[in-house]
C-alpha cells in the first residue's frame, strides 16, 4: 500500500509540481534531454502511468504501468551504479514490487478483489500484464534516441 502512494505522488510531481516535483512542463524537458521524443508527452505518459498505477485500481494493469515506467527509468539511470544518490536500487525496488503484486493479484483492501475472474486467474493475468510491461517499456526505449 505505501509503495502504491508513493508511487502516485511520484507522478503528481511529474503531472502537477506537487511534493516539489516539476510539473508537466520542467519533466518534459527532462525527458527530452533523455532522449525521449515528444518529451512532454512522454512526461504525461510518465505521471499517468504511475498516478492511476499507484491507485491500484485493476491490479494487473496498474503493476504493468508501473513496472513499465520503472523499466525505462533503469534505462535512463542505468551506469551510476546500484546504490544512492546515483544508483537504481529504488527503481529495481518499484519494479520488483509491481512485478511481484502483478503477479499475486490485488490485496483485501484492493477494490477490484471484488472481480471474480480476477481472482481466480491472477497469475494468468498477472504474467500477461508483466508481459504487456517490458513489451511496451521496449518499444518506449526502442523510439529513445
Amino acid at each position: 500500500m505505501k509503495t502504491s502512494v508513493t508511487i502516485a505522488a511520484h507522478g503528481a510531481q511529474k503531472l502537477f509540481g506537487w511534493f516539489g516535483g516539476g510539473g508537466l512542463k520542467s519533466t518534459g524537458q527532462f525527458f527530452t534531454m533523455s532522449g525521449y521524443p515528444s518529451g512532454e508527452t512522454m512526461a504525461a505518459v510518465a505521471g499517468l502511468s504511475e498516478v492511476l498505477g499507484g491507485l491500484g485500481l485493476l491490479t494487473p494493469l496498474a503493476s504493468a504501468a508501473v513496472l513499465g515506467t520503472m523499466i525505462n527509468a533503469l534505462a535512463v539511470k542505468w551506469g551510476g551504479g546500484f546504490f544512492a544518490p546515483q544508483g537504481v536500487e529504488y527503481e529495481v525496488l518499484l519494479a520488483a514490487s509491481a512485478a511481484g503484486l502483478a503477479l499475486t493479484g490485488p490485496g483485501r483492501i484492493a477494490i477490484d478483489r471484488f472481480l471474480p475472474g480476477l481472482r481466480a486467474h491472477r497469475l494468468v493475468y498477472g504474467a500477461a500484464a508483466v508481459a504487456l510491461a517490458v513489451v511496451l517499456a521496449s518499444f518506449v526505449l526502442l523510439i529513445r534516441n
